[in-house]
């Protein structure tokens, strides 16, 4: 006969499994989430999750709600969410991934990037129940002493052990002293806010688990857990979603129109890892996509995944409408109704013109798009990079990609 303690033991166990999906679970994996968590129950106080947010750039786009959903997953279960801002580290830079040293910011920056996080992260977390820190509030205030006692509790080659530390000085490139403190600062905030697991992604593998052993040497008994997300590819399926690479990325903030066809222009290779990482379909429903894909047309479960995540972000008329525009202008190649139009000078090139139309493609990358075929007037591929319009007509149609076209009025 099963005993009780089995049985809550086994509901913990699909709790932590639930939780666990799609990340890494340090140390001990879904047995130790599952113990924290029916220990967390049994002496009735909630888990505390930490995520930390680098202000060093405002804009947020859907690889960043991968970690962002994992905390709202922990957010509808009732545990306690410390989303906090690095004030004080921002000041040194995360070097995490990086092969040279990162730019530090003001104190007005860090401002003002995490107001615009919050504004945007609205879209995934409930920001009224989340425990809101800035690390600047302890860190600054650390005096000599103190400095001393943290900085005492790891050693040089504990640090050297870190992927791009140890990288950098083989290639002779500079490390700067100060860049040692920024994972050291970040595992003592851990310790200022008594963190119970700490979410990130995959390259914060270092930085989190140093956490760990920061808070041990501190005296906590129970240390902290590390879940480590994936960094989600680009629309390209190669490299990580990043504001760097514009045509790749998705901003939650994205037009409907612009998010739906983003998505739609994935690999197949990347569905299923969409669906697992930006959406809240169920495991058993993720199984039925995953056989599917071997049998179906991929486009089907693509259309599925961009009104999915589209509608999520914008609400189902918007993603209705936005499925409605995909079809017409690139299945059925159907030039839109209601182009936006701009006035523009006669000999004015394409290139300038294009550029003034959409402020967030830099120039090589509408060369890049006109080289490859992907620019037309009037429906004719022009990739000659000094092509004008002339004032023998007074209106021409011009697409750049496969969903976004306007009217260039000739004054």
């Amino acid at each position: 006969m099963e005993t009780t303690e089995e049985k809550i033991e086994q509901k913990f166990i699909e709790q932590a499994e639930f939780f666990a999906r799609g990340a890494e679970v340090l140390p001990g994996g879904v047995i130790e989430l599952a113990k924290k968590l029916q220990k967390a129950e049994k002496n009735n106080k909630p888990l505390r999750i930490k995520l930390g947010m680098d202000p060093s750039r405002p804009d947020l786009h859907l690889g960043h709600t991968v970690v962002m959903r994992k905390i709202k997953q922990f957010q509808e279960a009732g545990h306690k969410i410390i989303l906090l801002i690095g004030g004080g580290t921002a000041m040194i830079g995360d070097p995490s991934g990086k092969s040279d040293t990162r730019p530090s910011l003001t104190k007005e920056q860090v401002d003002e990037n995490a107001k615009t996080y919050f504004d945007q992260m609205a879209k995934v977390v409930d920001i009224t129940r989340a425990e809101v820190r800035n690390n600047a509030d302890w860190l600054l205030p650390l005096d000599l002493q103190k400095m001393l006692t943290l900085s005492s509790k790891v050693t040089v080659a504990q640090l050297m052990t870190r992927d791009d530390f140890a990288k950098r000085y083989a290639e002779g490139k500079p490390i700067s002293v100060h860049e040692f403190f920024y994972p050291l600062l970040q595992a003592y905030d851990s310790v200022e806010i008594d963190a119970d697991i700490e979410l990130g992604g995959t390259d914060q593998r270092f930085n989190t688990l140093l956490g760990r052993d920061i808070q041990s040497a501190y005296g906590k008994e129970d240390a902290q857990m590390v879940m480590l997300l994936p960094l989600l590819e680009g629309t390209d399926g190669l490299v990580k979603m990043s504001k760097s690479y514009p045509e790749h990325c998705i901003g939650i903030c994205e037009a409907p129109n612009d998010m739906y066809g983003k998505l739609m222009s994935i690999p197949d290779n990347m569905i299923l890892k969409y669906f697992t990482l930006l959406t809240d379909i169920s495991n058993a429903e993720l199984k039925e996509i995953e056989e599917k894909l071997k049998t179906q047309n991929p486009r089907d479960l693509k259309m599925q995944l961009a009104f999915t995540i589209t509608e999520m972000y914008n609400g189902t008329q918007a993603a209705e409408e936005a499925q409605e525009h995909f079809i017409r202008t690139v299945q059925k190649k159907e030039i839109p109704d209601d182009l936006p139009e701009i006035t523009v000078e006669a000999g004015k090139s394409l290139l300038d013109i294009i550029s003034s139309f959409d402020t967030s493609l830099s120039r090589s990358e509408i060369k890049r798009l006109m080289q490859s075929g992907a620019v037309k007037v009037d429906g004719e591929k022009v990739s000659d990079l000094g092509f004008t319009l002339s004032s023998d007509k007074k209106e021409y149609t011009i697409q750049f990609g496969k969903r976004k076209f306007f009217k260039g009025i000739i004054k």
